[in-house]
């Protein structure tokens, strides 16, 4: 076994000499629907390919589509990077569809492996379904130029271009190899740096010719941040942190000084309004699911006799449908079809209609009961006089002596007397009825 560094070293030393000579790779992994997480990720990876000096900067991509905002912002970016961009569909049954072929043509190379596909980038709304009118018409024309422009940058097919958009047309990695969509097929990361290797390519700074061959990949990994963001990015996720965040505040507001619950409230509500900035959130669903909490607390305060509870949860089960309905502003690819589970919907409406006609009711009656202990509770209570109490006088109540004053004639000493009100500390005080209790 002692010939194993003979082997080792040199390829140290390879490694070495290509970091040396600028040839390494930043690869990237863009690995689901393409949205304002994905595009933030993209970004700061191209911005670090360049602070690398990178040769290359290789986009492993498999995506359904997403967001046309987030889409342009990725696309701008390559189209601005000081380091050639290569996009690879990967792995075997990947797929560049929708806002992925935008990002594809926008590469300087473009590769796929065998087993993926390319293609249907015809525009429809959030929810999948077709743009009519007018509006359908201009989305359509936009896409169709859009894509049309970058194919003509990169020297690709413009026909094909056409028919992505218009009829949806998908193509195979061999066909889309023929028909000059990508630049050629490759096996794995290797292959591909191989047949990249000596292509002369445009960027915004002229022409060069590209040295991959044997170059060092450096994986740019997601970020702590990005990670945590893709997971609030999530409508189940945003919905429950809305909920859970209003509780939080309202049982603040109810509970004054417990300070826990405003504070947990307060990042749920930060956390889902992040969440519904990234996510094509209806207004109209908010508004309805605060409707809905409004009409809980006036029911508990009000005697309606359930009216405004069946109101709050019509209002509540309305709000989580409408958050993101299908109908929305039509977002350019399209993305995924966007909504709260049904599950999620059933599963919180019970816990909210269960918190406020129980926990919350049962924290109401709480405050409107009579305080058992503290001067508050004085009132109403009885005693023993200590002294002749005419009209001032010493009184036993409530394991305590206290100064007394009568409001009824006389008292006499041994007497059981009856708390009727209190001048600071000096109690007002009248001869107990007979049979009446109260605490001693």
């Amino acid at each position: 076994m002692k010939w194993q560094p003979i082997f080792v070293v040199p390829l140290l030393l390879s490694s070495l000499i290509a970091s040396a000579q600028g040839r390494t790779v930043t690869v990237l992994t863009l690995d689901g629907p393409i949205d304002p997480i994905s595009a933030r990720y993209v970004q700061r990876g191209l911005e670090q390919a360049a602070r690398d000096g990178a040769a290359l900067a290789v986009i492993q991509m498999d995506t359904p589509g997403g967001l046309s905002l987030s889409m342009d912002q990725i696309v701008a970016k390559m189209l601005a990077s000081s380091v050639p961009v290569a996009v690879y569909v990967w792995p075997q049954g990947a797929r560049a569809a929708s806002a992925g072929v935008f990002v594809a043509m926008a590469a300087q190379v473009a590769a796929m492996a065998p087993g993926t596909h390319i293609g249907a980038a015809h525009p429809v709304t959030s929810g999948g379904g077709d743009i009519q009118g007018t509006m359908g018409e201009k989305v359509l024309n936009d896409t169709l130029a859009k894509l049309k422009s970058l194919a003509q940058l990169r020297h690709r097919n413009v026909a094909w271009a056409d028919q992505a958009v218009r009829r949806s047309v998908s193509l195979t990695e061999s066909e889309a190899v023929a028909r000059g969509i990508v630049d050629f097929s490759a096996r794995d990361m290797d292959d591909l740096l191989r047949q990249a290797d000596g292509r002369i390519v445009d960027s915004p700074h002229g022409t060069m010719v590209l040295h991959t061959l044997g170059a060092v990949e450096h994986p740019f990994a997601m970020s702590f941040v990005d990670r945590f963001l893709g997971f609030l990015v999530s409508p189940d996720i945003a919905y429950v942190l809305l909920i859970i965040g209003m509780f939080g505040v309202i049982f603040e507001l109810s509970h004054p000084g417990l300070v826990a619950p405003g504070i947990a409230g307060g990042i749920a509500l930060l956390l889902s309004f992040i969440s519904f900035g990234s996510l094509p959130t209806n207004l109209g669903g908010i508004l309805f699911i605060v409707l809905a909490i409004v009409l809980f607390i006036l029911d508990i305060k009000l005697p309606t006799h359930g009216v405004l509870t069946a109101g709050g949860v019509i209002s509540f089960v309305l709000g989580s449908f409408l958050l993101f309905p299908p109908w929305r502003t039509p977002q350019l690819p399209s993305i995924p079809p966007v909504r709260v589970s049904p599950a999620v919907i059933v599963l919180m409406t019970a816990l909210v209609t269960s918190f406020f006609l129980f926990i919350v009711s049962k924290g109401l009656l709480a405050q409107r009961r009579k305080p058992s202990f503290g001067t508050e509770s004085l009132p109403g209570s009885r005693g023993v006089a200590l002294t002749e109490i005419a009209p001032e006088g010493q009184v036993h109540s409530m394991g305590e002596q206290w100064s007394a004053r009568c409001v009824e004639g006389p008292i006499h000493a041994g007497e059981n007397v009856e708390v009727v009100g209190r001048e600071g500390l000096r109690l007002l005080v009248r001869r107990n009825p007979p049979g009446k209790g109260g605490a001693l």
